[in-house]
C-alpha cells in the first residue's frame, strides 16, 4: 500500500470541507481510478462535484485504514466475476436482457411498496453497471491495480447484488393478501420512531456516506406519515432521496 498517498488522503479529510482543495481531490480520484473521462467531467468545476469527490475518496480512504488481505480480495473478485457473468455478459438467456419479462402480471394491482421493488432493481442494475465500469477502468492500460483500490468496488457490487436478490424475493413471493388495518395511534408512534432514526443517522451519513446507510435512511423516511419539508429538503441535498 502507498502510505504516502494514504497520508495525502488523511490530510485532505482533516481539512474542513469549506477549505478543501477539490481540484486536488479530483486529481487524487484520477490517481485511484485512472478514469480520465470522469476526471474531465468533475475537474472543470470541482466544487460543484464536492459531494461526489468526498464520497468516492472516503470509500478508498476507509479501505486503506483497514487490514485487507490479498486472499479476501481474490475471494470477492470470484464473487464479482459470477455476478458479472449472470447480469452483464451478452450470452443466451442472460437474465439482464430479460429484465422486463420479470414483471408480474398483477404488477399494477400490487401495493406501491411492492411495485417499487421492481423499479428499485432497475436502478440497482444501472448502478452495478457503473461500478463495474469503474472496476474495469482500474485495470486499463496494463496498470497494476492494488487490492485496496479494487476492494471498495468489489464490496459495493456484492452488496448491490444481495440487495437486488432480496428485492426480487420480496417482489416474486408477495402473496397479495390484504394488509390488516392499522391503528392510527400505532402509525403515529411508528412515524415518530422513524423520524428519530432519520434525524439520528442523516448526520452520520453526511460525515461517512455509505450505500447501505443511504438505503436504510430512505426506507425509514418512507415509513414517516408526514415528513417535514425541512427533512425532505435535507435528504434531497444529501442525495438520499430524489
Amino acid at each position: 500500500m502507498d502510505n504516502k498517498f494514504t497520508s495525502q488522503l488523511q490530510e485532505y479529510f482533516n481539512t474542513p470541507e469549506e477549505k478543501r482543495d477539490y481540484d486536488k481531490g479530483a486529481l487524487m480520484l484520477l490517481q485511484i481510478t485512472g478514469n480520465k473521462i470522469m476526471y474531465r467531467n468533475i475537474s472543470c468545476n470541482s466544487k460543484r462535484h464536492a459531494k461526489f469527490i468526498n464520497y468516492e475518496l472516503q470509500k478508498h480512504y476507509n479501505v486503506r485504514l483497514q487490514k485487507i488481505t490479498h486472499e479476501e480480495v481474490i475471494q470477492m473478485q470470484a464473487q464479482v466475476d459470477a455476478i458479472v457473468q449472470n447480469h452483464f455478459l451478452l450470452k443466451e438467456n442472460n437474465p439482464a436482457t430479460e429484465f422486463r419479462k420479470g414483471k408480474r402480471l398483477d404488477h399494477e394491482t400490487l401495493p406501491s411498496e411492492i411495485q417499487s421493488l421492481y423499479e428499485a432493481n432497475l436502478d440497482i442494475l444501472r448502478r452495478m453497471r457503473d461500478v463495474h465500469v469503474q472496476l474495469r477502468m482500474l485495470s486499463n492500460e496494463g496498470k497494476i491495480c492494488p487490492d485496496n483500490d479494487r476492494y471498495p468496488y468489489l464490496k459495493e457490487l456484492i452488496s448491490l447484488d444481495k440487495q437486488m436478490h432480496a428485492n426480487w424475493d420480496r417482489y416474486d413471493h408477495f402473496a397479495g393478501n390484504p394488509e390488516p388495518k392499522s391503528n392510527p395511534l400505532d402509525d403515529q408512534e411508528k412515524s415518530k420512531k422513524f423520524t428519530r432514526l432519520v434525524n439520528l443517522n442523516k448526520g452520520k451519513y453526511k460525515k461517512k456516506p455509505s450505500e447501505e446507510l443511504k438505503i436504510q435512511i430512505a426506507d425509514w423516511y418512507n415509513e414517516i406519515v408526514s415528513p417535514s419539508e425541512k427533512m425532505t429538503t435535507e435528504l434531497k441535498d444529501l442525495g438520499i432521496i430524489e
